[in-house]
């Protein structure tokens, strides 16, 4: 025999409610609907679903066990309506989010942190690359928002760009290494020693060869070479070697008292870091809430590194 869910949902909404009346106002529904529904009901199993002229209503054996089955459907209705909400709130669903390596272990992923401990129902899927494979990723909607860093003026119109600090980069060194317990560092002091370089392809490998010419530095020893920044971290660590790196990284670090940053002054870069979406798509809830809450943190870090 099937029975019609609705009248089961019903079924439950009375016995939970303690009347007709009042499961009717539960369901939002008239009070002559429902009682029709369970007259319906009764007559398609031919049994009686309420003790007759009991008040207030009570079920019968039968009654009661039908209206506990209603009652997952009731609550899978109420489920669902809240999750209908969260997501059109955005307290729940995924973002699709990625960046350049350094950024993203470096300062990013801590803030992903922050988020998800105030929002633990929205899935953040992270990934990396660098600044043409996360544009064309935007742009075929397999990426929802790419942090990284950028020249404003290599953003068509067919992204939005949003700014969220100011390109600055800095030589980088370990805790305790010999040149960051001196007063005065001279150029030449940083030539006695190796270096660690990015990956070829990443445009902090240009900052590094141009922050060397800058300063006029043309031999450079490379000792090390890696992408990730835990082996960069690694080898820093345990180690004398240089390395030029994101201000707002060695920041972070800083305060986990594993790397600092040397007295000498290098050109900025000219690209900053910033979100970047795209521009005639309209975002989810979840999306939005993750680059507001994404720009409010970097808004407080830029104010602790202006301090700095």
């Amino acid at each position: 025999m099937k029975l019609d869910p609705r009248h089961l949902e019903i079924l439950a909404a009375i016995v939970e409610a303690g009347g007709l009346t009042e499961g009717a106002a539960l369901l939002g529904k008239s009070q002559p609907s429902v009682s029709r529904s369970v007259s319906l009901l009764e007559d398609r199993i031919g049994e009686p679903l309420f003790l007759p002229t009991r008040r207030p209503l009570q079920p019968t054996e039968l009654g009661l066990a039908l209206a506990q089955e209603g009652q997952r459907i009731l609550d899978a209705g109420r489920h669902a309506s809240r999750l209908v909400n969260d997501y059109r709130q955005g307290l729940a669903g995924a973002v699709r989010v990625a960046g350049t390596p350094i950024f993203m272990d470096g300062v990013i992923s801590s803030v992903i942190a922050e988020f998800q401990a105030e929002h633990p129902n929205i899935r953040i899927d992270q990934s990396y690359g660098y600044p043409a494979e996360l544009l064309s990723k935007i742009s075929n909607e397999t990426l929802d928002v790419a942090i990284l860093p950028i020249r404003p003026a290599d953003v068509s119109e067919e992204y939005e760009f949003r700014q969220i600090l100011p390109g600055r980069n800095v030589i980088a060194c370990r805790v305790g290494h010999p040149l960051a317990r001196k007063k005065e560092v001279r150029l030449e002091d940083i030539t006695e020693y190796s270096w660690i370089a990015p990956p070829a392809n990443s445009p902090l490998f240009r900052d590094l060869r141009n922050t060397l010419d800058g300063i006029g530095v043309r031999e450079l020893k490379i000792s090390f070479t890696g992408g990730s920044l835990s082996a960069v971290l690694n080898v820093m660590t345990g180690s004398d070697s240089l390395t030029v790196l994101p201000f707002s990284v060695v920041f972070m670090m800083q305060r986990q008292n594993t790397l600092t940053s040397l007295p000498i002054k290098i050109g900025d870069p000219d690209r900053h870091l910033g979100c970047v979406t795209l521009r005639d798509r309209t975002m989810s809830a979840s999306s939005g809430r993750f680059l507001g809450f994404v720009e409010r943190k970097f808004e407080l870090l830029d104010r602790l590194i202006c301090k700095a």
